[in-house]
């Protein structure tokens, strides 16, 4: 498995995207310029390069791949389909695993205010008593749960107070790393082998 994290975001300047829409496959450029602001097409185009790097660290590949886009909207390699990877970009960074087994990751900014309303809508009582006593633990639940439904490819379903249930964790390992320094927690999601 490997995971890269671009988290200096805020220096990333147009002049910068211009170059890097360049590199870009056409496919992925159209994606890119789809988006209206700066951030979106910043986002796009970042990911895609990350995705680009990792595959070349990791397996040696230099070509530039073609996603297949599942039912749920999970992106697969056209040419690698036994490459797994996923995606994730919040305001703060963009990250990037790729692996042998399923996998899915997400970043979160640490910076947003929670709703009470949103904690309840999404975290069983257990999880809402770590909350109150951290605010913090919202972030690494968030993230282990968004992480665990991108790695099954299901979507956001409305059993969010089950999913980290160990029925639903079974041969499922879950990395969650605060970068609280940084603004954002991140959780990957593998399938064990």
């Amino acid at each position: 498995m490997k995971l890269i994290i671009r988290d200096n975001l805020g220096e990333y300047t147009q002049k910068e995207l211009d170059a890097d829409m360049a590199l870009l496959p056409p496919w992925r450029r159209e994606q890119a310029l789809r988006y209206k602001f700066f951030n979106g097409q910043r986002d796009c185009t970042l990911s895609y390069l990350l995705l680009c790097q990792t595959l070349k660290e990791e397996y040696g590949i230099e070509e530039k791949p073609t996603f297949v886009i599942g039912e749920h909207g999970k992106p697969s390699l056209l040419e690698f389909p036994h490459i797994h990877f996923n995606l994730s970009h919040c305001a703060n960074a963009i990250a990037c695993v790729v692996s042998n087994h399923p996998v899915g990751i997400d970043v979160e900014s640490t910076y947003r205010n929670i709703s009470p309303a949103l904690i309840r809508h999404t975290m069983n009582e257990e999880e809402q008593k770590k909350i109150d006593a951290d605010m913090t633990q919202f972030f690494r639940f968030w993230t282990q749960k968004e992480a665990l439904v991108k790695m099954k490819g299901t979507g956001l379903q409305d059993h969010l107070h089950e999913l980290l249930s160990p029925r639903n964790m079974e041969g499922v390992e879950l990395i969650t790393k605060d970068y609280s320094h940084k603004g954002y927690v991140t959780t990957i999601a593998i399938q064990k082998k």
